[in-house]
């Protein structure tokens, strides 16, 4: 048995566990890719098999690496000699970044140098780099202080198939196109008898998988390079005898393949290459292709039910976002006229595009088409009349809902890119509309673990800042409900997942009062990471979303650092610093009810047991009285409190004293992490001058969601003299 990866788009993560678990594999699994034990005949059997896997990792070491020394010396530990011949090619991918390894192109210099010597002190002979097809290629990660090194075995993304000629603008990956199919359950539509149309199929892609499914045809069979072919381990006998196999099983499916799949595109180019890529395929036999644009869409003959999918243009790289809601609509009109009974099946990245077809959709997928954040529409087709358009949005709802929008194209592929699945979506961009609407994606709490993409949901949390009393009372209200409705229009989500507050300022900042008694939590993603929040109960969450890249500081900052995390909170940072290989966490807060969060927290991410710590006291008191050493310190006070069990505590007045008796208990390499959100905070820079040296980091640590609020809040870093 042996530890692989196979990586994949994020948002495939769980079809990809469930392909693995079905291939034999022991599998979980992970951001962007899933985590698998097996022989080698089930990596070889992932490599051939995977409809929805990019690439199959063989992970050979992971070691300390913040420099060039470190990097070089980790990967001459290897033993090369079992895994390429001195003489062979090879090619080092490199992604990520480490201390001063900072580019990637030096870091796989320094990979192959490592090698090369290696081989030139033991054979005399020495590897040559070749980046196409190599004997052996290499996949190098780097990221806080580590590397990690593995054989691709694929040698090339496997959803590069074989049957590709030709393309148009945007093609989709053959991949993304199973996870399509999958989710629109067409193998299930299939054995039913149905038919598949694709009535703006481009190249063929989705035909060609959907024909491949259907006929068990191994995914990577027409391929003629892997990765593991020049590899040394490599069992040749084995691999033949899966691939006889996988032919044998292709032949049969072939021939008993039913012809129904129906393509059209209004571009003739298209048509003429769809056609070309499906007798490279070998299925164009079973489907039939026209040149129809949209408008004349039909059902084929012959078929009652079926699946109608489709990746239309979505004004990205192909249309223009300001006229294809009418091509949508068009589509929505073929559909309720035509295909009563039918399913449909729509990739678009925009929500007023699906909007305009005028369908409900009974469920959506968040997919990926490269970077850009994707949700995939599956609808019921009935025989009715097209959707009631709803009534228009005021003028001022619709400043804001376009405001929404420009957020939200602005934001989504930073967002993509961090894995965050929680955010600011407008912050009183329009004065008069004087609210903060946050954005929480998450599963219930109660929901099975690990979580099905089908099991998120998508709430709005919007608070609504007090007007002042100059404010017409009337015109308020109108405009909290406007802004209500633009909201929900503009983000999609329905008005019962919208949770109302408002926030009321005064001294002490926010108020963390219990508001309900719901105790009903959502499971959200942020970095990788999972954490619960509480959008009900109280005026926050119990994670606070500007804070996001304090977080990820920490995580930088935590490798081998024993951490202290006072006024814990929900524990957010604790997870953040044990993530990131903190040595031991311990979490200091005098509410019982957020140390029980913040176990919840810890759990959910897999960190149990004595070296992560709960105390439940008074900050202050516990960093004057503990007699510990810590080599990382955070510190995130509230800006007042008046406690009867730990007295009163003011931010301003108060926090050279207490980061002076964090610094006591802070080793001498160590490192502060301290913030507030007291807007009006003043760091007493000459008073703590006395123990630290002091870095002001607060600007490179507001996320760009809240660059309207550059003094949410503050974030310092101390380092003892």
């Amino acid at each position: 048995m042996a530890a692989f990866f196979a990586t994949c788009p994020k948002g495939l993560e769980y079809l990809l566990r469930d392909e693995l678990t079905a291939l034999g594999a022991a599998a979980r699994e992970a951001l962007a890719g899933v985590h698998f034990e097996g022989d080698l005949e089930c990596a070889y059997r992932a490599c051939l098999e995977s409809r929805l896997a990019s690439r199959i990792l063989l992970p050979l070491s992971e070691f300390a690496a913040v420099d060039a020394d470190g990097l070089y010396a980790g990967v001459r530990a290897i033993d090369w000699s079992q895994h390429l011949a001195p003489e062979a090619t090879l090619a080092i991918d490199a992604t990520g970044s480490s201390g001063s390894l900072v580019h990637s192109g030096f870091a796989a210099q320094k990979v192959k140098d490592a090698i090369a010597d290696q081989c030139r002190e033991r054979f005399g002979v020495r590897p040559t780099v070749q980046p196409e097809r190599p004997d052996l290629r290499l996949n190098l990660h780097l990221r806080q202080g580590r590397a990690s090194l593995a054989v691709d075995l694929s040698g090339e993304p496997l959803h590069r198939r074989g049957w590709r000629r030709g393309q148009g603008e945007a093609p989709l990956k053959e991949n993304l196109a199973c996870a399509m199919l999958l989710r629109a359950r067409w193998p299930e539509t299939y054995a039913q008898g149905g038919a598949l149309v694709d009535p703006m199929c481009g190249s063929g892609t989705l035909l060609i998988e959907a024909a491949w499914m259907a006929a068990h045809v191994a995914p990577a069979l027409q391929r003629d390079h892997f990765g593991f072919l020049g590899w040394r381990g490599h069992d040749a006998a084995l691999w033949q005898r899966l691939v006889d196999a996988a032919r044998e099983r292709a032949q049969e499916g072939l021939l008993g393949l039913r012809t129904c799949f129906f393509g059209s595109d209004s571009d003739p180019h298209m048509v003429a290459t769809a056609t070309h890529n499906l007798q490279n395929a070998g299925v164009a036999g079973f489907a039939h292709l026209d040149k129809r644009p949209v408008e004349h869409l039909e059902p084929p003959a012959g078929f009652s039910t079926g699946l109608v999918i489709t990746n239309p243009p979505y004004g990205e790289r192909m249309g223009d976002v300001e006229t294809l809601p009418a091509l949508y609509a068009q589509l929505g009109e073929r559909l309720r006229a035509g295909f009563a009974g039918w399913r449909a099946a729509v990739l678009t990245s925009e929500v007023e595009l699906e909007r305009a077809l005028g369908l409900r959709a009974v469920k959506h997928y968040a997919l990926f088409n490269g970077a850009l954040e994707c949700r995939l529409g599956l609808f019921e087709v009935h025989e009715r009349p097209a959707a009631r358009a709803p009534a228009p949005l005021s003028a001022g709802a619709e400043m804001v809902a376009n405001r929404i929008r420009k957020n939200l194209r602005h934001l989504r592929k930073e967002l993509s890119r961090s894995g965050v699945t929680c955010f600011r979506a407008y912050d009183a961009d329009l004065p008069e509309y004087a609210a903060a609407i946050d954005v929480y994606r998450g599963r219930p709490e109660h929901a099975s673990a690990p979580v099905h993409v089908e099991a998120m949901e998508t709430w709005l949390h919007v608070q609504e800042y007090a007007p002042p009393a100059t404010v017409d009372a009337a015109a308020a209200q109108t405009r909290w409900r406007e802004l209500q409705r633009a909201a929900c229009t503009a983000l999609d989500v329905p008005r019962q997942r919208m949770v109302l507050k408002t926030r009321a300022r005064g001294r002490g900042g926010s108020h963390y009062g219990r508001l309900a008694a719901r105790d009903e939590y959502l499971v959200v993603g942020e970095g990788g990471l999972r954490f619960l929040v509480n959008l009900h109960d109280r005026l926050d969450t119990g994670l606070f979303l500007d804070h996001r890249l304090v977080r990820a500081r920490l995580r930088e900052l935590a490798p081998g650092r024993d951490l202290l995390n006072l006024f814990a909170y929900t524990g957010t940072a604790s997870v953040y610093a044990a993530a990131g290989g903190a040595r031991s966490t311990t979490s200091v807060d005098l509410s019982p009810v957020y140390l029980e969060w913040a176990s919840r927290n810890l759990a959910l991410n897999g960190y149990t047991g004595a070296a992560h710590k709960l105390v439940q006291a008074d900050a202050t008191a516990f960093v004057r009285e503990d007699r510990a050493h810590y080599g990382l310190i955070y510190v995130d006070p509230p800006t007042f409190s008046n406690s009867a069990k730990a007295g009163d505590f003011d931010v301003q007045a108060d926090h050279v004293a207490l980061l002076e008796a964090c610094g006591r208990r802070l080793r001498d390499d160590g490192v502060i992490l301290f913030s507030n959100n007291y807007r009006r905070f003043r760091l007493d820079v000459d008073a703590l001058s006395r123990m630290f040296a002091v870095e002001d980091i607060g600007r490179a640590s507001i996320p760009p969601d809240f660059v309207r609020r550059p003094r949410i809040h503050g974030c310092w870093l101390l380092r003892k003299h």
